[in-house]
């Protein structure tokens, strides 16, 4: 008698598999971009501002910015409960709440409305960007993760220029239809992820280290494309296992981390490493333009408002084919390399742009928009993405969940007090604004030599590995391991000596169907 036994995941193993939770974390990426990007059109849209009721600069700053405190309030909410429910699940809450946001916001009808709207949408958003980086990296091989992850935030970029265009192309038409329907279209993006998430696998390091061994290695096993008796399945499945053994046996209460009491795992030196990440991101100036590039054209270089939009909208489409050298950079140059230069060429950018602006007229002007477009460059191929992918690897497998989101919660404060900050500081500073963000990416230059060791090319577990062995290494500079772009060999005999141990043993486990589905 034939087998009716439903197969999971669609019947999709292997590469297929790995593509398609790729499909669901670069959507909830690009979710964010575009959401990110939509209201740099809307805030100057003559309808949006009369159903306002013309909101000064400092309103025009609350309205936007509010949205980052719900980001952040998400972010903490993961912080709190993600480890608990889970990557999927957090990732389905998250994209429920945003798209009743997008619903509230479209449908907005003054200022009180669309604030409420503007802070649940970013509820939601902050529980997305906290939870699919740590998915995606935790279902993907060390030799991809770093590219995918950065392959999202190029996503993340493509969302970003679709909504400028798209608030240009309806910045013609009259009415509310100019800004309701470029706010209601990120449900496109919803849909997407609801016809997705639900039946992709779980995180096997997460299955694995809450107690579902035999769903975890069946995971491991589909994401593979091969059997459960898999040589290289085994060892990962012991290395994984490894690592949650030993922070068992090293769990710290939150009363002791934040105390600083963590034994020798590192680990508050490892979330402040991931959350800086993060605030450097945004004290480099990004979210200066990336909300108000359009207001930022018009009022500090006096452009008009058509053609403000307009290069917001080309310098998108530079923005997005910049970031692509990102993809190919990010293993072969490295995090550290990628955040020292590009904090260096952002610096060079701003010091430019200030001196430019300063002088006024229209060739000065022109002048100061290139280094507008060549600010994103530096920024769209070394900035990025690694904000969003080292505090997935910097953190130990226990608090990975809670530094991500620890991360992205500073990405979202230090957000709200530049996006808040930006409309008054050029109304009031006028150039010197610019300067600012000068000094702030100068500073970060030296922070990251000293300080931040190299987590390309390495297994999650490899990180681990160095804080046991390193447990009072502050400075990595001089700590060629640390700080080397490829996996250190001594890493690389560690991990083919579990191989050959596991390669002999069988797997005591009886994975079912129904455990592979239940993951």
């Amino acid at each position: 008698m034939a087998s009716t036994t439903k197969k999971p995941y669609l019947g999709m193993t292997g590469s297929k598999l790995s593509a398609w939770v790729s499909v669901a974390c670069i959507t909830a990426m690009t979710l964010f971009g575009y959401d990110q990007g939509v209201f740099g059109g809307i805030i100057v849209t003559d309808d949006f501002l009369r159903q306002m009721n013309y909101p000064n600069a400092d309103l025009q700053g609350t309205i936007v910015s509010l949205y980052d405190i719900g980001c952040f309030a998400g972010a903490m909410a993961t912080f709190a409960f993600g480890e608990y429910f889970g990557r999927k699940k957090s990732l389905i809450i998250g994209v429920i709440i945003m798209s009743i946001g997008a619903i509230l916001q479209a449908a907005a009808a003054n200022v009180p409305m669309m604030i409420v709207a503007r802070l649940v949408t970013g509820v939601g958003n902050g529980i997305n960007t906290s939870t699919s980086p740590v998915w995606q990296s935790e279902t993907t091989k060390a030799s991809m993760k770093g590219k995918l992850i950065i392959l999202s935030m190029i996503m993340n970029i493509a969302g970003f220029s679709l909504s400028n265009w798209m608030t240009y192309g309806f910045s013609f038409l009259s009415g509310s239809i100019s800004w309701r329907f470029p706010i209601a279209f990120q449900l496109v993006f919803s849909v997407v992820l609801f016809a997705t998430v639900p039946w992709l696998p779980e995180s096997p390091r997460w299955l694995l280290a809450h107690g579902y061994d035999k769903e975890g290695i069946a995971v491991l096993a589909a994401l593979e494309g091969t059997s459960i008796d898999d040589k290289y399945v085994l060892a990962e499945r012991e290395e994984i296992l490894e690592a949650v053994r030993i922070e068992r046996e090293q769990r710290t209460p939150l009363k002791d981390i934040l105390r600083g009491r963590t034994g020798n795992t590192g680990m508050v030196k490892r979330l402040l490493l991931g959350a800086g990440t993060q605030w450097m991101q945004q004290l480099g100036g990004i979210n200066v333009t990336s909300y108000y590039l359009p207001l930022v054209l018009q009022n500090s270089v006096g452009l008009s408002n058509n053609l403000s939009r307009l290069l917001a909208g080309c310098n998108s489409v530079s923005y997005l084919v910049f970031s692509f050298i990102g993809l190919y950079l990010i293993e072969r140059a490295g995090r550290r390399k990628l955040m020292m230069y590009g904090a260096a060429g952002q610096a060079f950018c701003y010091l430019f742009i200030s001196a430019f602006l300063s002088q006024g007229g229209d060739n000065y002007g022109a002048a100061a928009t290139a280094f507008f477009f060549l600010y994103y460059v530096f920024f769209g191929v070394c900035w990025q993405g690694v904000p969003w992918l080292y505090p997935v690897e910097i953190n130990s497998l226990s608090m990975r969940t809670m530094g991500a989101a620890l991360a992205t919660g500073s990405n979202w404060i230090v957000n709200y007090a530049i996006v808040q900050a930006t409309p008054p500081g050029i109304e009031n500073l006028g150039w010197k604004f610019y300067l600012l963000w000068m000094a702030f990416n100068a500073v970060m230059v030296p922070l990251i030599y000293l300080l931040y060791p190299e987590t390309s090319n390495r297994h999650l577990e490899d990180v681990d590995r160095l804080y046991r062995e390193n447990p009072g290494m502050v400075l990595v500079f001089r700590n060629k391991e640390a700080v080397q772009t490829a996996r250190p060999e001594r890493y690389e005999s560690l991990g083919n000596e579990l191989k050959q141990r596991v390669g002999g043993k069988e797997d005591p486990d009886d994975v079912s169907v129904e455990h592979v589905e239940h993951a």
